[in-house]
């Protein structure tokens, strides 16, 4: 009897069958419940987002728990399911919890390694409760916002996190702290004595962001490993630009079906030679995009399937790497798609009727969150000996 054949490594970006499955269901999902009218009424609510859309995606796709494994109640899958839930929400633009709850607070935990608090936090994260992660200082997310004091009653926590995504919405925060020579994380709830949180105007209309201010809060401090800040900001800059390459497809075929429709000199516009050569140069950047996000998505899988240890720390170092690489290359893409969208639609794509300029809002947001282009690739540059 001859040896079963070994399963063909999975190439990035492209779907098993199972994921293809996922996929489709949540495509049809959005499809129904996040059309433009629907974006435009949830990002205009008191809560900006559709509680009822996030409960169904939590109950039957089970968005929320993708990610975590099931011994916290959550689905066991790989990170690339995650990855391409946060690709077909970022086409729709759908206002969602799932990238500062699902995302960031939960691979928060998972990144500290600390088994308690999996077992305290995840379990309802995986259910759909909303937590949020407070991690960025006025500056930006190089250096926390927020300082943590030890003693012997716990620690306390004073200072402020900027742009926090879904913040004012969440019951739980997850706050990156600086504590002594080091970086914490620790938990309080969201309605702690000593908690402050504030909703802040934002350019992209389809996320909220919000300042939370700790003037002397109790919290429990959650034990982390030395790839902690790896391990998160590898998840989070790859689900980032699972976002970003969503939405360059959605831009993308908005701006052909556009040509495609307007006519000028008696000709549908899509028909010259010079527009054909501009949305070839779109889809070319879409397409290396995309393949840039699955790539950094299968590097996090590999790390988070390693577990712990020597070599999945290293794993953890290469996929933050990678990921970097990619939410540069990927915010770049995505602004220069949304722009060249804009030029295409002939101008009127800046106007509140079309989505475009929705894109293009989101484009210029994304690439502002979790770090500036220009800085990830400082440290990119220096990290590479340049």
């Amino acid at each position: 009897m001859s040896a079963p054949a070994t399963p063909a490594p999975a190439t990035p970006g492209v779907d098993t069958d199972e994921q293809a499955a996922l996929r489709q269901s949540v495509a049809a999902l959005l499809e129904k419940k996040s059309d433009s009218a629907a974006v435009r009424a949830a990002m205009a609510s008191e809560d900006g987002y559709d509680p009822a859309l996030w409960s169904t995606l939590v109950e039957q796709i089970g968005a929320a728990a993708l990610s975590i494994p099931e011994d916290h109640d959550g689905a066991g899958a790989t990170w690339v399911e995650t990855h391409l839930v946060c690709e077909e929400l970022g086409r729709r633009l759908t206002p969602s919890p799932m990238l500062g709850s699902a995302v960031l607070a939960a691979q928060a935990v998972l990144a500290s390694g600390d088994a308690a608090a999996s077992a305290r936090l995840l379990p309802g994260i995986a259910a759909g409760e909303l937590a949020a992660l407070c991690w960025a200082g006025l500056d930006g997310w190089a250096t926390p916002g927020v300082r943590a004091d030890s003693g012997s009653d716990g620690a306390t926590l004073d200072g402020t996190a900027h742009h926090v995504l879904g913040a004012d919405t969440a019951t739980t925060l997850l706050v990156v702290a600086v504590t002594g020579d080091e970086v914490g994380l620790f938990e309080l709830p969201a309605d702690a004595a000593g908690v402050t949180v504030t909703r802040v105007p934002v350019m992209d209309p389809t996320r909220t962001l919000a300042r939370v201010e700790f003037a002397g809060a109790a919290a429990t401090a959650i034990a982390t490993r030395p790839s902690f800040l790896s391990r998160l900001r590898a998840a989070a800059w790859a689900a980032l630009t699972a976002e970003q390459v969503g939405a360059a497809r959605a831009v993308l075929d908005a701006t052909v079906q556009y040509t495609q429709e307007r006519k000028q000199f008696g000709r549908a516009i899509g028909s010259f030679q010079a527009l054909k050569h501009r949305m070839a140069d779109m889809y070319v950047k879409v397409e290396t995009a995309r393949s840039l996000s699955y790539s950094a998505a299968a590097m996090v899988a590999e790390a988070q399937a390693l577990g712990d240890g020597t070599a999945a720390d290293e794993a953890a170092y290469a996929a933050e790497i990678e990921a970097a690489a990619a939410k540069v290359y990927c915010s770049e893409a995505l602004q220069w798609i949304a722009g060249e969208s804009i030029q295409l639609h002939g101008g009127v794509g800046i106007t509140w009727e079309y989505d475009s300029h929705l894109y293009f809002k989101r484009a210029h947001g994304t690439a502002q969150l979790l770090g500036q282009p220009h800085e990830i690739l400082g440290a990119l540059e220096a990290a590479a000996g340049l």
